[in-house]
């Protein structure tokens, strides 16, 4: 889709999507990454097998218009304390955000966390970086196609459990198994643990970056929230520029380059690696050739 600038320059709304090999990386918030992945996964997948007081200790019963939140139970005209904590929820988000720039989709977002697992999955199976790019551009072959069925067996398998996990919470997860491996399970329950391993597959998988870019409501609004004191990440121009690989040093060690008007002046610091868009999962790059400034 695009549309035509009074100037009659053609704008485009939406660009075809390039495919993006994430280069894993290593350090302390690819560590505090991956705990995030963990502890909302363990709370995710292991809530609705706890018990409490003899039945599932969080369970949304729409049939029977209870939720059992351990030994708190809700009725349809308690829904108001449910509203309630998720209008603080949003606050705390929108205040995190303020303060500390995008943790949330860096971190706790269901779309990163998910992503991270179906690219570690990626990663395990087809190999690096460079094996995947080698892997896409070559021919169909039997190594070819053992590899690509096997990420997307693992991909269907995580996906499959998620959505069973998510309808775990709304129908007794216990008698949903035991419905699955009788294959009585209603056609109700059937279609929303295809729905969300769907979309999950289709998310993590496929989509990815496109999600962040294009369907995230939050992500539209977020730079609103922003001030001059938020910490972000964004590139020092007047650090990093001129960038360009590094050439011939002077006696002093400084790196040069001839300006337009002839003259030398000294290189910035970014060398023009690529290393922080080939990290990133999203293929950002934040070396724009304008820095915002945020007043």
């Amino acid at each position: 889709m695009s549309i035509s600038s009074p100037e009659g320059a053609v704008i485009k709304m939406y660009a075809a999507r390039e495919e993006i090999y994430p280069r894993e990386a290593k350090g302390r918030y690819a560590t505090l990454r991956w705990a995030c992945v963990w502890i909302t996964q363990i709370v995710f997948y292991g809530l609705p097998w706890l018990t409490w007081n003899g039945r599932q200790a969080i369970l949304f019963d729409l049939a029977a218009r209870k939720f059992h939140i351990f030994g708190l139970v809700l009725w349809p005209q308690d829904f108001i304390y449910l509203a309630a904590l998720l209008i603080i929820a949003a606050y705390l988000l929108f205040l995190v955000t303020a303060v500390a720039g995008r943790v949330w989709c860096g971190f706790a977002c269901p779309q990163t966390v998910y992503t991270e697992i179906f690219l570690w999955i990626e990663r395990r199976i087809e190999g690096a970086r460079s094996a995947r790019i080698r892997l896409d551009r070559q021919p169909w072959t039997l190594e070819k196609l053992s590899k690509k069925s096997a990420k997307h067996l693992a991909w269907g398998l995580v996906a499959l459990w998620t959505g069973f996990t998510f309808v775990g919470y709304f129908a007794p997860v216990r008698s949903l198994l035991e419905a699955i491996g009788s294959l009585s399970l209603g056609p109700w329950e059937w279609f929303w643990i295809g729905f969300y391993a769907f979309a999950t597959y289709g998310n993590a998988g496929w989509m990815r970056e496109q999600v962040c870019k294009y369907m995230c409501p939050y992500a539209r609004f977020q730079s609103a929230m922003f001030d001059k004191d938020t910490l972000i990440v964004t590139y020092d121009r007047a650090r990093g520029e001129p960038r360009g690989a590094q050439g011939a040093a002077s006696h002093k060690g400084e790196q040069q380059v001839a300006d337009d008007a002839g003259g030398i002046q000294k290189k910035g610091d970014c060398i023009d690696c690529t290393m922080c868009v080939q990290v990133c999962p999203t293929g950002i790059d934040i070396r724009p050739a304008w820095t915002p400034v945020i007043r």
